[in-house]
């Protein structure tokens, strides 16, 4: 087993929280993970980026080459199209097609919904109105993680575990919440994505 994942997103859309989720489900299932995170301006809505490499076997490098991605994953789309020359062949992409509009030249959205639509392989999804749907308003970016699970190789069940783990904290009710998000992406993939 063998998945190279980017994550991308601007600050703030909990692109860091997923490869949380990620990691700890990649660990109980007894994988190997790597994991370099790339910050740029997060508390000024710049870019957050994540290489996360899972493993059934030692992982040597934690940044992925070029044209080597298995999935990228994305809170936003013009973050995900901004890392297709790490996309493999066939690679897929799962991601938000909500813009976040956080540069004055930002791409007209009719024209990033058209460039996504070329991809072979690729789930757009409205996660915020998913997440909404599923009364967690907040957890577009568990509703995102949801429509990624069966592409992942990791159980459902495991991302599950992961959700709870790292949300114990927050309270019975954020964990619910962000649960609910979770099976309502993945729910909401299932229509798009035949792995």
């Amino acid at each position: 087993m063998k998945r190279d994942i980017i994550l991308s997103g601007v600050g703030g859309q909990g692109i860091l929280s997923i490869a949380a989720v990620i990691g700890r489900a990649a660990l109980e299932d007894g994988l190997h993970i790597k994991q370099a995170e790339v910050h740029g301006m997060s508390q000024r809505g710049g870019d957050v980026q994540s290489n996360l490499r899972i493993s059934s076997s030692a992982i040597r490098s934690d940044l992925i080459p070029r044209g080597a991605a298995d999935l990228i994953v994305s809170m936003e789309p013009m973050e995900a199209l901004r890392y297709l020359p790490w996309l493999a062949d066939d690679g897929w992409v799962i991601t938000g097609i909500t813009p976040l509009i956080n540069i004055p030249n930002y791409p007209e959205g009719e024209a990033l919904r058209r460039e996504l639509e070329k991809l072979p392989h690729a789930v757009v999804l409205d996660a915020d109105a998913v997440a909404k749907a599923a009364m967690a308003p907040r957890s577009a970016n568990m509703a995102l993680l949801g429509a990624a699970a069966p592409l992942l190789g990791i159980d459902a069940a495991k991302l599950e575990s992961g959700i709870r783990a790292i949300f114990a904290r927050k309270g019975g009710q954020v964990v619910e919440t962000n649960l609910a998000a979770f099976r309502a992406g993945y729910e909401a993939a299932q229509k798009q994505a035949k792995p």
